[in-house]
């Protein structure tokens, strides 16, 4: 399946109108648009049911001793893991596209309850779920997409990876708030095609991305 963006080109930087969080000379950071991302698709197989759309970032530093620390760096050798921004089920068939802004058009303290989407469509949780945990301002369940927001002191690019599953089901076999995890059990053996896009981020000032 071949799968492109009008937001951005592959591998080349994601704006910051599709980002969680942009870069502010007084701050490091401060909140941005958080609009998702056109992505449009095609080159499913016959006896494609549903399409299954997610981000995930690959680049998540494993230990949170440096991140956003004053003086310190994370460095680019450090262990790194999955960071999920966006999991969505149970796109109709008939729907190959998702415009920018469809989905998410701005951070959402707490998280969103009720994503926009194509119609039928089901959001899961992202990781900021966990990452806001104990913030008494931000924490919450945070369902649908919200975009990057890596570590302003990372030296390390983060690598977004939008990916596209053609299935043959009409309705994920998942509950509310589903994970990652959840996701990757209900869909095995039901995979037909797949195909994706990846984007560059960085808050870091020293980093110069195009």
């Amino acid at each position: 399946m071949k799968v492109v963006s009008r937001s951005f080109r592959a591998n080349g930087r994601i704006p910051g109108r599709c980002a969680f969080a942009v870069k502010s000379p007084k701050t490091h950071v401060r909140l941005a648009d958080n609009r998702n991302p056109h992505l449009a698709w095609s080159g499913a197989p016959p006896g494609t049911r549903s399409f299954v759309v997610t981000c995930i970032d690959g680049d998540a530093p494993t230990r949170p001793d440096d991140v956003n620390q004053e003086g310190r760096q994370v460095p680019v050798d450090l262990p790194r893991a999955e960071f999920v921004h966006w999991l969505m089920v149970d796109i109709p068939v008939e729907v190959t596209e998702i415009a920018e802004g469809s989905c998410s058009a701005s951070v959402t303290a707490r998280g969103k309850t009720a994503p926009g989407g194509p119609d039928g469509a089901r959001q899961g949780l992202n990781d900021y779920t966990g990452w806001f945990a104990g913030d008494p301002e931000m924490e919450g369940r945070y369902l649908g997409y919200d975009g990057p927001c890596p570590p302003w002191n990372d030296a390390r690019v983060h690598h977004y990876r939008f990916e596209v599953y053609a299935t043959d089901l009409e309705r994920c076999d998942l509950g509310e708030a589903f994970t990652l995890a959840d996701l990757r059990q209900a869909l095995q053996g039901h995979i037909l095609a797949q195909g994706g896009i990846t984007g560059r981020y960085s808050l870091n000032p020293q980093i110069r991305l195009r």
